[in-house]
């Protein structure tokens, strides 16, 4: 099964070629034998290909073309789960092919560099678990609840067809590519790759970015928990249970993953069922019932200490505690979906969707319904975790492609189901839960007349209707509830009770879903902090060497202070915002995102282009593209709209003028203070909208340049510039998949019969 250098050089087609111990099996499947398992094409596996096909193509004809009154939701969950598996199968395999070109014969990161903290190599499965909980944060639950302000429609072609072209393309290379450079971060590879004018600007825009969005993320959290003592106590006891399965997996069972698994599962179902024991306690309602603002001062201090504690310990097992929570849920949720089968009436296209003056968000559907929905399509932020901790505990080349291609499907899956849960509830109902206070006026009686005077087809909804779907679930209100997390809640519980128990169940799917949701994103969180210091360090690296260390622990806690201090000064500024926070945050969140997203895959372009892969340059140039026309239009119109609701200085010039003609209350503001407060909130938005959109449009250029400069290298035959580690050969081997191999399983009882001490001993590379 082992082959002679010149096939693996024939075989990966890269410098470096890396000779194997002979004392070792092979630490890679032979080429020939992986190609032929890839090619053999059996008339069943022809037929289950072709039934895929078929299934899909019925799936978006019935959404796109027939269109009737009512959809029913199952061919979303068939449309979109077709298309993964054919855009996992086929696409990925291209890029993998023809582009990332992985070796298994190389050591990864995780093994030449393991130091125990957040170097570790790491089985892929738990591994899968962290990277999909740290990238599926607020953007897959929240952006799709949103649109659907827009109708069905949209929603659904940019989140399945965009995720197959752009989200996991990037999430893929943006994970080798840093892997292959010993972890580094994006900003880091930005300044390598594009120089010190593209790649400072890189730097600088990733670091201002990631403070905004990890903001976010804590605010929808804060939203969703606050006085709520059964998501208190939940989410609150997910902790202590993430750090004893950090230990067990550690010192007291080694490697008993499925253990281990099963262990956090049951105590997690015990939080949540506990959770709703002692929120109808006398004492548990007085102590875990807390205000937003004490929650988000609890969350900046938990951000800290996540972000600085050992990788194994709280961080690694607590989002694969998580991943078992939102892939059941999700999974779930799509069985009784089927089962089910609940009738959409939502329009493809609703009456919002060809006006920018929505209630929910305002702003055309081009760009805008782009941004709203970022995660679950395409994420720059995915690109900071894939740049962060994942490349740093990857075991083997190969199962980047399982881990970065195959965990942007799943979250892409999320926001499928998010975007069906928001749908299937009453539309009075949505445009109720998601219009700020200042519209729907706060209670039942002034919604209700409210969103009857939309005008929408087929609306008309009671002040009772909202009372008792309100009841339903255990809450005082429903009205106003923004920032798309409840309103998910109630979508769920609303399908699920149809599944199991009944509207007397209701109460529970609704926390149920609430605590899913909060442990959702703080995995986001946590992880975004983490990979905040990385990319701190790395930065002040260029200046100070021995920041780079990321084991330094002087350097590791100061640059965690830094950047918690940074996010949790956002956070609190959107928590006592007037607007909800989240309605005038997110567009910025959505933009800041995008924008980093087309850093990210201008990285990739000048990446690819200097490995000589030209044929292929138009993977990465697609998404690029598209991603760079939507959101410089964004923020253009964002800065010089001169409509206060989508206008950053228009709005902040309204209130202003309002302040010097003496009033006391305008718009959506009912006091001085809170005309202030928008004043304020709105001229940090808008200069930071335009610092962002500079410097994406800075690095977008530099990598243009780099890449044509790599094309007119190639063309004189002028050498190259590689910033990859140099290879160091692999004493370890991995299955590449979620399932190995007839060829990886028959490798892997060779490697069983190793004596323990020749292989790769935790602490170096021997």
């Amino acid at each position: 099964m082992a082959e002679t250098p010149d096939q693996r050089r024939n075989a990966s087609g890269e410098r470096g070629v890396v000779a194997t111990d002979p004392a070792l099996p092979p630490t890679a499947i032979d080429e020939e034998v992986r190609e032929a398992e890839d090619r053999k094409w059996t008339p069943g596996k022809i037929a289950l290909w072709a039934g895929i096909a078929l299934l899909g193509g019925l799936a978006w004809f019935m959404l796109a073309i027939i269109r009737g009154e009512t959809v029913n939701a199952i061919w979303f969950v068939f449309a979109s789960v077709c298309t993964y598996l054919i855009g996992y199968r086929f696409y990925s395999k291209v890029i993998e092919r023809y582009i990332t070109r992985p070796d298994d014969r190389r050591a990864t990161p995780a093994e030449y560099k393991a130091d125990g903290k957040d170097y570790v190599r790491t089985d892929r499965n738990v591994l899968f678990g962290h990277h999909f909980a740290a990238i599926a944060g607020a953007g897959p639950l929240v952006g799709p609840v949103i649109a659907a302000q827009m109708g069905y429609l949209p929603g659904t072609i940019w989140i399945i067809i965009g995720v197959v072209l752009a989200g996991a393309v990037q999430d893929y290379l943006v994970m080798f590519f840093s892997m292959r450079r010993g972890g580094r971060s994006l900003g880091q590879m930005a300044r390598e790759e594009l120089g010190v004018i593209g790649g400072t600007a890189a730097l600088i825009a990733t670091l201002l970015i990631m403070v905004i969005i990890v903001a976010i993320l804590a605010l929808v959290v804060v939203n969703a928990l606050g006085e709520s003592p059964w998501g208190v106590f939940s989410v609150g006891l997910t902790i202590p249970i993430a750090l004893f399965m950090g230990v067990y997996l550690r010192y007291l069972r080694p490697g008993k993953v499925m253990e281990v698994s099963l262990i956090g599962f049951v105590l997690l179902m015990a939080a949540i069922v506990g959770g709703g024991i002692v929120a109808e306690t006398p004492w548990g309602a007085d102590i875990f019932s807390l205000d937003k603002v004490t929650i988000a001062w609890g969350l900046i201090v938990y951000g800290f200490i996540a972000a600085i504690l050992p990788v194994w310990l709280l961080l690694a097992p607590r989002d694969y505690l998580s991943t078992f929570m939102k892939i059941g849920v999700i999974v779930m949720l799509a069985l009784a979906i089927i089962v089910v089968r609940p009738e959409i009436t939502v329009p493809a296209f609703s009456e919002f969707a060809s006006r920018d003056n929505g209630p929910v968000f305002p702003g055309a559907l081009f760009p805008f319904l782009f941004v709203t929905i970022a995660c679950g399509a395409l994420s720059g932020f995915h690109a900071l975790i894939s740049s962060g901790t994942t490349p740093k505990l990857v075991e083997k080349e190969r199962q980047t492609r399982f881990i970065g291609y195959g965990g942007m499907l799943m979250e892409s899956f999320v926001a499928i189901m998010a975007l069906v849960a928001a749908i299937s509830i009453d539309r009075g109902l949505y445009f109720a839960m998601n219009s700020p206070a200042a519209l729907t006026g706060g209670t039942v009686e002034t919604a209700a007349t409210w969103v009857n005077s939309l005008g929408l087809a087929g609306v008309n909804i009671t002040p009772e209707f909202l009372s008792q779907t309100a009841a339903n679930v255990g809450e005082e209100s429903i009205v106003s509830r923004t920032g798309g997390a409840p309103t998910l809640a109630v979508g769920l519980a609303h399908i699920m009770q149809q599944f199991i128990g009944g509207t007397a169940m209701m109460a529970f799917w609704y926390h149920f879903a609430i605590m899913f949701e909060a442990l959702f994103i703080l995995t986001a969180v946590d992880a975004g902090t983490r990979v905040a210091r990385f990319m701190l360090q790395d930065s002040i690296g260029n200046f100070v060497p021995k920041f780079k260390e990321h084991s330094w622990r002087p350097g590791a806690w100061l640059c965690t202070a830094i950047m918690v201090g940074a996010w949790g000064a956002v956070l609190l500024m959107g928590v006592t915002d007037p607007l909800g926070g989240i309605n005038t945050l997110f567009p910025l969140f959505g933009i800041a995102n995008q924008l980093l997203a087309a850093i990210a895959l201008s990285v990739c372009l000048a990446i690819v282009a200097k490995r000589g892969t030209f044929k292929y340059l138009w993977i990465v140039a697609l998404p690029l593209s598209f991603a760079a026309v939507v959101t410089i239009t964004a923020s253009y119109q964002k800065i010089f709209s001169s409509t206060p609701a989508v206008g950053y200085f228009a709005n902040n010039a309204a209130f202003s003028k309002a302040l010097a003609e003496g009033k006391t209350e305008f718009g959506t503001a009912k006091s001085v203070a809170a005309m202030e407060a928008v004043v304020r909130n709105t001229a940090i938005q808008g200069w930071l909208s335009v610092i962002f959109v500079v410097l994406s449009i800075i690095v977008i250029a530099t990598a243009l340049l780099a890449t044509a400069r790599a094309f007119r290298n190639r063309a004189d035959g002028t050498a190259v510039q590689d910033n990859e580690d140099p290879a160091l050969p692999s004493r370890v081997f991995a299955p590449a998949g979620i399932i190995p191999t007839p060829a990886e399983r028959e490798l892997m009882a060779e490697w069983d019969k190793v004596p323990a001490e020749l292989r790769f001993e935790r602490g170096g590379h021997h």
